[in-house]
Parts: structure tokens; C-alpha cells; sequence
């Protein structure tokens, strides 16, 4: 007998069919999802995309709330003449020595620093009146208003009690003129000391003589390399090839440096490359630097000029792979497969312990540099790297209070008493954490790999501050031998980073390497190198002076990419080249 179904119901054979229409719609719309995201997460469009997923801009703040200040780091002010380009990167500015240096660290004694130039210091609250400015340029790479570039010389106060050294590790050399080489196409500027005595042995140097003409590379893309050649005295040159990458070819170019997209004129800053006296040095080779960094993973750890550091690696090793994006809040991190390599950046002010609660007489809120304990978020990851490339100096101007040894020794742009005489100033805190985060290296169980003290960057406003008149704007080449002016900050801050670093060394109990990349005299002839006013793609900036004769608002600090800042990863190749190619030697 036939069962009859009943009016209007639906056949129980076409249940299936619903359920498999909507199993194979979810199915579809699960697949387009992960497509989609995969694509938006390997082949990000631009920085902010990349950002969101990874936290490479915006989110990359290393959680660092409530460290600096009343407010957190990230949400500084800032002053008006910079556009920020790293949240987490706030104040960039050279340090104000304080009036008392009663008790140097070192016990050294030196000129009298009365004549230098006296220039105001912004603390992280906007202290002292200093006009603030989070925007950011329209059509900025960044994801949000990230980088303040309160880059400045300090100033360096005189009384009664104020002496400091401004010997440099390189005992003050004056600088040698060279004649001219009559060549078209390859221009040399010298920076040639008269002695270099005391380079330090860490770099692995020899005092060396003026270059003859025939010393410059035939080919500015190759050149062979003595082994124990100094790197860091030598020429500039002016290299017909150019650059390796464009502002057009590199994805990751923080937009405050990307100076031939912000609009400047001129392109020959690109092309001059440096040449050491007794060899040469090669071009960045992308390739060579993988398979050398093969299996392993560099790291630069420190302020924004780490990042510019960093990003200008990046932009080479770009041209040659497309890296897989691997980054988190707490780390920026590249990832190249064909050789399993990771360029890693973790953001650290001041390389040193820093806590925000209140200790003895200094209140909640002000940040509190503990200069005898390293950076307790890098200790757990340090030996995870193999080539770890330091930079700092700069947050040294930022308002902090010295701890040493459980007690206030100091603090800069804050001191309650001033009936009592600072232990500790800036400068001196600077070469105590500089030997602190090394030591901590030197001395690290579980570290081997190779440590890198990059050494101050020179700023170069000239006439003044960011504020008052200062301005590198109009500097299209370097400066020639004998041009050279000496800065009394950068000076001695390159010179209590030495000490640091030579200290650090005597107490080396691991097995890791410490390298002084010593670049601070050769860039102190690289005016030519900044941004300048060409800090921002806005077409209705500001780039030459008012009517007033006042400068545009301008970065002197960081460096245009590609520009100078490109020779720092020739110097770091030539180091880890030198590291692991003649130790693979030595053992064969």
C-alpha cells in the first residue's frame, strides 16, 4: 500500500539537498575568509595594514603604559616641529647637562664647557612652555601620529662645580684636510685623524694613514676587505650608482624618512658611500647577509633611531626577497624564508630597568631609571638572538629619576633639592647604562651571539635648537675635511658610551662577542643626511624660512632613506662577516 503525503508538506528527500546547500555556502564563505585574510596578512597594503595585523606601527608600543611621566610614553606631547612616527617613540632629543657634576663616575676631569650652546630641554609633560603637536601628515605611511624628533642639543651649564671631559675616544684628533682628486665622477671627503691610539680594541682596528687616490674602489659595488682593518676613519666618496632601493622599492620606509616622498629637491645625499683609509668597504650585499645570518636572528633593540636602523636593513634585503610579516605588540619581526632568517626590533628607551611607582621622595608618575639593572623585558628574549645591534642616548634628555644602588642619585629636568648637588647627571647615567645592559650581555649564561654598540648618532642643527633658530635645511653634500665643527654634547656622550663599553668588556665571562660600531666622528660630516623640513608629504609645508628669518619646523636627527643611515648595515655585515667567516676559518 502507498502512503500518500500530505498537502503541502515538504518530501523528506529534500532535506538533504537544504542541508548540503548550506554545508557547501558555509564551506565557500569559511575558504573566501581565510583567503582573503591570508592575502591582507602575506601581502600587506602599506603600513597600516600591516600594522593592524602585526602591530608594526600603531600597536607596536610594547605595552609600555604608565612608564614615563604622568601619561604613558606613547601618548607624550611632543614639540610642534615634529611629526611623530612611532608612538612609543617619544622624545628623541640630545641631554642637558646639569649644573653640578660633582661626582663624575669615572673620576675624570676636562674642559670647561661654559662657551657651548645653550639649548632648552622638553620634558614628556610639555614643560617649560614648548609648543606640543600630535598630527599626522596626511597620506603618512604610519598608521597613527608616531614619532617625536625632539632632537636638540642641551644645555651645557657652567658653574663652580661644572667640568667635563670633552676628550673624545679618538684623544681629540683634529681632522686633515685632503686635496681634491680631480676625478668627475668620484669625489672624496676625508675624515682622517691625526692618531687613533685609542680605538678601542673591540673593533678590531689598526691606526692607519691617509688614503692615497688609488686607495678608492675601481668598482663602487665590490671591494675586498682586510680582516683587521679600521672601519671608522676614512672618506666619503661619491658613488655614481646610487642607492639600493628607492623610497618606491621599500614598503616599510617610516614616512618622517622617507625624504624623497615628502618632496626634497635633491637626490646626491644618496650617493655618497664611505671608504675606511687601509681597505674598502663593499656595498651591502642582501644575499650574502642572509646566507651568513642563515638559521639565525638579528635583533636592534633601543629608541627610533634602532627602527631607522633597522628599516633601512630591511629595505635592502627587501629588493632581493618579500619577508613574511611575523610581528606582534611586543616585537617587530621579519621573517625571510629561504633562509630562515628573522630582523627583529624590540623598543627600549634607555636599555635600563624603568618603573613608574613611587620610591623614597620621588612621586608616582615620574619614570624611574634603575641604571644598575638592564631592561628586565630583554633578559628573557636576549638569547634568543644571535646579532643583537644596541642604540640609545637620546631619551637621556627626557624627565627620570637616577636610581643607583636602592637610592636617588639623580634625575634629569627633576631634582626637589636644589640646595643639594646631584650625584648623577644625564651624561653620567648614560655611560652607567650603557655598561649595564652590556655587562648583563657579558655576563649572561645562556648569550654567545655578537653585541653591537652602535655609537651616538650625531644630530646636526646648526644656529641653534629645534626652537631657537637651529636648521640643517639647504644641506645638499658632506661637509669637506676641516669643515667638521665640534659638538661639546655629542662629544662627550660618545665618550662616556666608550667607557661604558670598555667597561663591559673587562667583565666578559661568556661567551659573546661585544663590538663598538664607532660611526659617531664619520656622520658628525653628514648634515646632508636629515629629513630637514622634509618630514611630511603635505604640499603646503613649510620648507625654507619666514620672513621672520625663523627655520621651517625640521628633523636633524634621523636619517633619510636611502641615504647615510645605509652605511650603518655595510659596517654591521662587515662585522658579522668578519665574526663568522674567520671563525669558520680558524676552526677548518
Amino acid at each position: 500500500m502507498t502512503l500518500a503525503t500530505p498537502k503541502g508538506s515538504v518530501s523528506m528527500n529534500q532535506y538533504p539537498k537544504i542541508v548540503s546547500w548550506i554545508g557547501v555556502s558555509v564551506a565557500g564563505l569559511a575558504m573566501f575568509l581565510l583567503f582573503a585574510s591570508w592575502v591582507l596578512v602575506s601581502f600587506p597594503i602599506g603600513s597600516t595594514v600591516s600594522g593592524y595585523f602585526y602591530g608594526v606601527d600603531s600597536l607596536l608600543k610594547l605595552e609600555l603604559s604608565g612608564t614615563s611621566g604622568n601619561q604613558s610614553v606613547v601618548d607624550s606631547p611632543i614639540p610642534n616641529n615634529v611629526v611623530m612616527s612611532d608612538k612609543e617613540e617619544t622624545s628623541e632629543s640630545s641631554s642637558e647637562v646639569p649644573t653640578s657634576l660633582n661626582s663624575p663616575v669615572d673620576g675624570s676631569e676636562g674642559k670647561d664647557v661654559k662657551d657651548l650652546p645653550d639649548v632648552p630641554v622638553v620634558d614628556e609633560n610639555g614643560a617649560s612652555g614648548k609648543p606640543v603637536d600630535t598630527q599626522v601628515p596626511s597620506g603618512s605611511s604610519s598608521s597613527s601620529a608616531d614619532e617625536n624628533v625632539e632632537t636638540t642639543h642641551q644645555t651645557l651649564s657652567n658653574d663652580t662645580n661644572s667640568h667635563v671631559s670633552l676628550s673624545t675616544t679618538h684623544n681629540e684628533d683634529e681632522d686633515v684636510a685632503k686635496p681634491a682628486l680631480g676625478s668627475s665622477n668620484v669625489t672624496e671627503i676625508s675624515v682622517v685623524p691625526e692618531t687613533n691610539d685609542s680605538t678601542p680594541s673591540s673593533t678590531d682596528s689598526k691606526s692607519g694613514g691617509n688614503p692615497a687616490s688609488s686607495d678608492l674602489p675601481n668598482d663602487a659595488s665590490s671591494g675586498s676587505v682586510d680582516t683587521g682593518c679600521d672601519l671608522y676613519h676614512g672618506s666619503w666618496f661619491y658613488d655614481p650608482l646610487g642607492p639600493q632601493y628607492t623610497n618606491n622599492t621599500c614598503p616599510v620606509i617610516t614616512q618622517m624618512q622617507n625624504c624623497q616622498g615628502n618632496g626634497r629637491p635633491d637626490k646626491e645625499y644618496e650617493n655618497w658611500r664611505w671608504k675606511p683609509l687601509q681597505c674598502d668597504l663593499p656595498r651591502f650585499d642582501a644575499r650574502k647577509f642572509l646566507e651568513l645570518m642563515r638559521g639565525k636572528t638579528i635583533a636592534f633593540i633601543g629608541d627610533s633611531v634602532a627602527r631607522n636602523h633597522m628599516e633601512a636593513m630591511l629595505c635592502i634585503l627587501w629588493q632581493v626577497e618579500t619577508p613574511r610579516n611575523r610581528g606582534n605588540k611586543k616585537m617587530q619581526r621579519y621573517y625571510f624564508k629561504s633562509t630562515n632568517t628573522f630582523v627583529v626590533r624590540i623598543w627600549s628607551s634607555w636599555l635600563v630597568k624603568q618603573t613608574s611607582e613611587a620610591f623614597d621622595y620621588a612621586p608616582e608618575g615620574v619614570a624611574k631609571l634603575h641604571l644598575d639593572a638592564p631592561d628586565d623585558r630583554l633578559m628573557d628574549v636576549i638569547p634568543q638572538f644571535d646579532v643583537i645591534v644596541f642604540s640609545s642616548g637620546h631619551w637621556f634628555a627626557k624627565q627620570s629619576v637616577y636610581i643607583l644602588n636602592n637610592e636617588i642619585v639623580g634625575g634629569q629636568l627633576w631634582w626637589p633639592d636644589k640646595s643639594k648637588d646631584m650625584k648623577i647627571n644625564n651624561i653620567e647615567a648614560f655611560g652607567i647604562s650603557v655598561e649595564t645592559i652590556l655587562t648583563a650581555l657579558a655576563t649572561h649564561p645562556n648569550y654567545t651571539g655578537i653585541a653591537i654598540v652602535r655609537s651616538f648618532s650625531p644630530d646636526h642643527y646648526e644656529g641653534g635648537a629645534w626652537n631657537t633658530g637651529g636648521s640643517c635645511t639647504g644641506k645638499v653634500r658632506p661637509l669637506a675635511a676641516g669643515e667638521r665643527v665640534e659638538n661639546g654634547f655629542t662629544n662627550i656622550m660618545h665618550q662616556k658610551q666608550v667607557m661604558g663599553f670598555n667597561r663591559a668588556i673587562k667583565k666578559l665571562t661568556n661567551k659573546s662577542k661585544l663590538k663598538l660600531m664607532d660611526i659617531t666622528e664619520a656622520f658628525e660630516y653628514r648634515h646632508d643626511g636629515h629629513p630637514g623640513p622634509y618630514r611630511s608629504p603635505d604640499p603646503n609645508k613649510q620648507t625654507k624660512r619666514g620672513p621672520d628669518g625663523r627655520p621651517p619646523p625640521q628633523d636633524c636627527l634621523h636619517w633619510c632613506m636611502p641615504g647615510p643611515v645605509d652605511t650603518w648595515n655595510e659596517f654591521v655585515l662587515e662585522i658579522i662577516r668578519r665574526e663568522y667567516e674567520d671563525t669558520k676559518n680558524s676552526s677548518s
